[in-house]
């Protein structure tokens, strides 16, 4: 475990909350220095990427505790999130994200499938190179593990419930959720800024994506401005009203949903959080169709942005990296599961022809979800970040049947 979990050095989360954005100033304010060698480092390495493992180095050294803290649950997920889910969405350029076409659609269905296929192609694979690996409830954990890399959490939590999982063995998938998950999010952060390259060789038709960044960046230009005081408090106004609305409606929806749909569970509705994250893109949406849409003008997407860089560092302040020095062989399992994922998506990518942004945004909504599925899209463009949100959003209502599925094909391979 972390040394972290014996007593960290920082218990205040004012004193983390500061930590963690004097970091982030320092990332960026380095990111953005003149000196040769800080202009060397950050061509190879991305600063969304050191947004993500410094916190992750805080709580892996015991600096700070990243389970104990209310910093991602409620601040980042809750507040954060959804503001920013408006901030992105009130300016967005519908019909160019529609203009992406059915390849998306396509790229997003072959990643649910993959994820599917790679649970039953790990178990088996590791029965022969470690048996005792998948022995007991393991079927149970990986059910519960496919359930929240389709969906997320809410999905996760119901494999739990559904196959009886137990505590041990939930915990212990859950660290691998983070390791394997998110290092593969870094991964796919690392090549975002290589995508133009990486889509030249491919021979990738990037026309729709080429579109839709101008067409944003065409509007940009037109309703830039510089803010007065009065311009901020409207947006930040707009902004956390809608998170407000979005939590005020989202409980008594899902209680509606829980009580009167008997379905609701299959697909998430009766989880609040997936209520406050619909709400919040179809307020944005809505506010897209209206004279809100010009607070683009001063800086909305730049603030959606920060909000997002904030939850990509309370994610980070949350992984171990010691934890799975503990449990290696699971973590061997994560990654043969991910690696079939990857290998059967990059080659749905080869055979669609699509560009980089497809299958990594296709890959992260699912294994990501709609928490930072959005964070990678914008590692792309701030124009691009609605796709994530729109396809992290699907995920809640495949996850938990295509997790169920896997459940019983593994359970059924164990011999239960």
């Amino acid at each position: 475990m972390a040394i972290a979990a014996a007593g960290a050095i920082i218990n205040n989360d004012i004193i983390v909350f500061g930590l963690i954005a004097a970091t982030l100033g320092a990332i960026f304010w380095t990111s953005s220095s003149n000196l040769p060698w800080l202009k060397k480092f950050y061509s190879f390495v991305p600063a969304l990427l050191l947004c993500y493992f410094i916190p992750g180095v805080y709580n892996t050294f015991g600096l700070i505790d990243g389970e104990n803290t209310r910093l991602y649950n409620p601040i980042a997920r809750d507040v954060f999130l959804p503001a920013a889910l408006v901030l992105l969405t009130l300016s967005i350029d519908l019909k160019g994200i529609l203009g992406l076409g059915w390849k998306m659609l396509a790229m997003y269905v072959a990643a649910v499938v993959s994820i599917m296929f790679g649970a039953v192609v790990a178990f088996w694979l590791m029965g022969f190179i470690h048996p005792e690996t998948v022995a007991g409830g393991t079927w149970g954990g990986m059910a519960a593990l496919a359930g929240s890399w389709i969906g997320g959490g809410a999905n996760m939590l119901a494999m739990k419930e559904i196959f009886e999982v137990d505590a041990t063995t939930f915990g212990q998938f859950a660290v691998v959720d983070v390791g394997v998950g998110y290092v593969w999010m870094a991964v796919l952060i690392f090549f975002a800024s290589r995508a133009p390259a990486m889509d030249k060789r491919s021979g990738a038709d990037t026309t729709a994506l080429d579109d839709l960044r101008d067409r944003v960046a065409s509007y940009q230009a037109q309703h830039a401005r510089i803010p007065a005081l009065g311009d901020l408090m409207v947006m930040i106004g707009v902004a956390f009203g809608a998170v407000a609305i979005s939590h005020a409606v989202a409980a008594p929806l899902a209680d509606w949903f829980a009580a009167h749909v008997g379905w609701s569970s299959s697909v998430s509705l009766d989880k609040p959080f997936v209520w406050v994250v619909l709400l919040a893109t179809f307020i944005g949406l809505g506010l897209s169709f209206t004279r809100a849409r010009e607070l683009e003008g001063v800086g909305a997407s730049k603030w959606g942005s920060m909000f997002l860089y904030f939850l990509i560092a309370c994610i980070g302040m949350q992984m171990d990296l010691l934890a799975l020095l503990e449990k290696p062989w699971l973590f061997g399992l994560g990654v043969l599961w991910i690696g079939v994922h990857i290998v059967l998506l990059w080659l749905a990518g080869k055979l669609l022809r699509v560009p980089f942004f497809y299958f990594a945004i296709a890959s992260q909504s699912n294994i990501g979800g709609p928490a930072s599925a959005p964070v990678l899209a914008s590692a792309f463009h701030p124009a691009l970040a609605p796709v994530g949100v729109l396809l992290g959003t699907l995920g809640y209502a495949v996850g938990t049947g295509a997790a169920y599925v896997v459940g019983i094909t593994l359970r059924a391979m164990a011999g239960g």
